[in-house]
């Protein structure tokens, strides 16, 4: 998928469908209006039909009347006062799979007011379409089958047009939005792959491939040096599965080299190839789709070689810890004591708490490996889910300041966060009488817990985001398909990115 931008009026791009972004009700002066009357009066129609309203994505497919274009799309982007970030990108999304088995290469989009609503300069609103656009045309189905009936269409040009503009800079926000969004469908593809199909070796062979293309130093410790290097934790869940445990180190500039923020920024991903829950094994109820659990291992590996493409050699680490979680005779029992990287004693009272004691070794490294800030991302709880549901991720972070720049990252990606405090009240509820703690206690404020077990593993600025409500959808919404929606992906690019050095 190709962006071109065209400085004029929309009326003058030839496309095969011409997709009007409509903020609030629909009312036609000046350019809307010109379309309209060139379409006879289509537009119109259309909305008095009832076709289109102001409910958020909407649409309606209409005739082009005099306009060099085969179809129109008008989209609905909600009301004025909450357009954002986030609401152009998914309105893009929905405006792309609103053509899904239609026949449509090229595509022109009409900026319209969206910079004017938004209050967001066109470079942005730019990326936002254009990543919109490409995660889009994301077909999970397609993953495994020649074809798929109703897929979105494969788009070779997409056209964005306005008047005035500033056309470098929407040409600029464009190609960033595409690689941005090319790179949220590779970690989509590799969450979604089936645990037969990507086990631990296979998810290192996959970010061993992709560190190899983009000029990355790689590293892959197996079950031998893990064991010998002290990783307990590591370990403890691995061992169970005849798929051996892969702990993988990808890197983007020199070993400890900081940011321009002076940063050694690190990003580490739960990889959790399926989780059956070990021996305190799980309901069979959508079991399956732990395959989903190594989303957050998927997310690091496509975010450092998307961060590679838009600013190569910006200091940055991702580790993904990846293992199966199996029953088995060398599987980790409850009341097993194991001694993690940092070298704390862990009480193991339910084996399927198993991300916290990955990701756990997996920040002690990134620290040893000269990590100054650490995000990590993992589908850990069901209870971040309960509590929030699937359009909000939940967040540890300490301190507050590190915490922020997270957040403010995630408002240029347009993804939205919820602060969880980590409260001393509960540390008392993880005390063990055989270790230092226990990895799982009472289900009262177990999401506080998770986020305080994992704060035992680091010693410099965290943020923990629990993607477990958030990383996949059950099912398909207008802007995306069922399955992993690629989130924090973007967030962790705009974090990574503000310490690239100047172009």
């Amino acid at each position: 998928m190709q962006f071109r931008v065209v400085s004029g009026q929309p009326w003058d791009v030839q496309a095969d469908v011409l997709v009007v972004p409509i903020v609030g009700e629909p009312t036609f002066s000046g350019s809307l209006d010109e379309l309209d009357r060139r379409t006879g009066g289509e537009l119109r129609a259309l909305v008095a039909f009832g076709e289109l309203t102001a409910k958020r994505y909407g649409t309606a497919l209409g005739a082009p009347g005099r306009l060099p274009v085969g179809r129109v799309l008008l989209v609905s982007v909600g009301e004025r006062d909450a357009v954002d970030r986030e609401v152009i990108h998914q309105v893009a999304a929905a405006a792309e799979r609103r053509l899904g088995g239609r026949s449509v290469r090229r595509l022109a989009f009409w900026l319209g007011d969206l910079a004017a609503a938004s209050g967001e300069g066109e470079g942005a609103v730019a990326g936002m379409i254009a990543r919109g656009l490409v995660e889009g045309s994301y077909e999970p189905a397609a993953i495994y089958r020649d074809s798929v009936e109703g897929a979105p269409p494969a788009l070779d040009e997409v056209t964005l047009v306005g008047d005035p503009i500033d056309a470098a800079a929407v040409q600029a926000g464009a190609d960033r939005g595409r690689i941005i969004g090319e790179g949220s469908n590779l970690a989509r593809t590799l969450a979604n792959r089936s645990s037969n199909d990507v086990s631990p070796i296979v998810l290192a062979e996959e970010a061993w491939a992709l560190a190899e293309r983009h000029g990355l130093y790689v590293d892959v410790i197996g079950p031998d040096r893990a064991t010998e290097m002290g990783m307990g934790m590591f370990m403890a869940v691995g061992r169970g599965s005849d798929n051996p445990p892969r702990m993988i180190v990808m890197r983007s500039g020199a070993e400890g080299e900081t940011d321009s923020l002076g940063r050694h920024l690190a990003i580490v991903g739960k990889g959790v190839c399926f989780d059956s829950g070990g021996i305190s094994i799980k309901p069979s109820d959508r079991m399956e789709e732990m395959k989903m659990d190594k989303t957050g291992a998927a997310t690091v590996i496509a975010a450092i070689a998307t961060v590679a493409r838009l600013a190569p050699g910006t200091p940055l680490l991702a580790i993904a810890p990846a293992v199966e979680n199996m029953p088995g005779p060398h599987s980790t029992r409850p009341g097993d004591i194991v001694r993690a990287l940092n070298g704390k004693t862990v009480d193991i009272t339910n084996t399927d708490a198993e991300g916290r004691l990955i990701l756990g070794d997996a920040l002690t490294y990134a620290e040893r490996l000269g990590a100054t800030h650490l995000v990590d991302v993992a589908t850990l709880t069901g209870a971040v889910s309960r509590a929030f549901g699937s359009h909000v991720t939940g967040a540890f972070g300490t301190p507050q300041a590190w915490y922020d720049q997270l957040t403010a990252a995630g408002a240029r990606a347009g993804e939205r966060y919820v602060q969880i405090p980590l409260l001393e009240d509960y540390v008392p509820d993880m005390e063990s009488w055989y270790a230092d703690l226990q990895n799982s206690g009472s289900s009262e404020a177990s999401l506080v817990k998770s986020g305080l077990f994992l704060r035992e593993f680091r010693t410099k600025p965290w943020i923990h985001l629990d993607i477990g409500g958030t990383g996949y959808f059950r099912k398909p919404l207008p802007f995306a398909a069922r399955g992993s929606n690629g989130v924090t992906h973007a967030t962790l690019v705009e974090l990574a990115l503000a310490g690239a050095a100047p172009a």
